[in-house]
């Protein structure tokens, strides 16, 4: 769910993909002419999505600490590291390595179950080819945001700036481009799915929807945080 947001470029919750949780299925319950196997792979996948946001919103605190942890470092070890850097290419490369160092320990307290629901979760498919495809893209997506490790922002802004602004150091130039290929947002519910719910499955993709507003609206709140971070930094976007 992409929108923009200031500079700050935001396109998904300070949570999770999924997470654990299999739902006992009601094949009676169906919609006409659906086959079950659709039906019950979405009400599987309807259910975990459920469950990740229940995850992701009982532990917005934590997620939300995390970008001012990374602001009071930054004012504690490289306040200025980036001045007289230019607005440049590489300047929204370093911008977006910022945004990378925030997200990726605001969603440390869901790797448990986002690997779990990742694992559990992997061999789900529907009749519908583009159906399967854009949920397979989403995991692929979150399977490489897991994996990554949250960059020395500070080392590589002063890398950055010993060059002469003349090159970007091997680390941001490795990492700001696969985190924002890989940065989406939790509470993927494609409209393609509606024509497998059940009654009882519509219900909860709804309640996930207000669930997945909670945390856009935290994350909505990091961009103040972005702002102080590239300001104590002294970096252009």
């Amino acid at each position: 769910m992409p929108y923009a947001l200031g500079e700050m470029r935001v396109r998904g919750p300070l949570a999770l993909l999924m997470a654990t949780g299999v739902l006992v299925l009601t094949v009676g319950s169906a919609p006409a002419r659906a086959d079950a196997a659709d039906v019950a792979a979405t009400q599987t996948y309807v259910q975990a999505n459920y469950t990740a946001l229940r995850v992701g919103v009982a532990n917005l605190a934590l997620s939300e600490a995390a970008p001012l942890h990374l602001l009071a470092q930054v004012k504690r070890e490289c306040p200025g590291a980036g001045a007289g850097s230019p607005q440049d290419p590489e300047s929204t490369q370093m911008s977006d390595e910022v945004i990378g160092a925030m997200y990726i320990p605001a969603i440390r307290p869901d790797l448990q179950a986002i690997k779990a629901a990742l694992s559990q979760t992997a061999h789900l498919s529907w009749s519908d080819p583009a159906l399967t495809r854009s949920i397979d893209a989403y995991r692929s997506a979150w399977t490489t945001m897991v994996g990554l490790t949250a960059p020395n922002l500070c080392a590589d802004v002063k890398a950055w700036a010993e060059s002469g602004y003349s090159k970007l150091p091997a680390t941001t130039v490795a990492f700001a481009p696969k985190f924002m290929s890989a940065w989406v947002g939790a509470g993927f519910l494609p409209a393609q799915l509606s024509r497998y719910e059940t009654a009882a499955t519509r219900a909860l993709a709804n309640r996930s929807r207000a669930l997945e507003l909670q945390i856009a609206e935290a994350e909505a709140r990091q961009v103040e945080h972005w702002g102080d971070i590239m300001d104590t930094l002294d970096l252009w976007p």
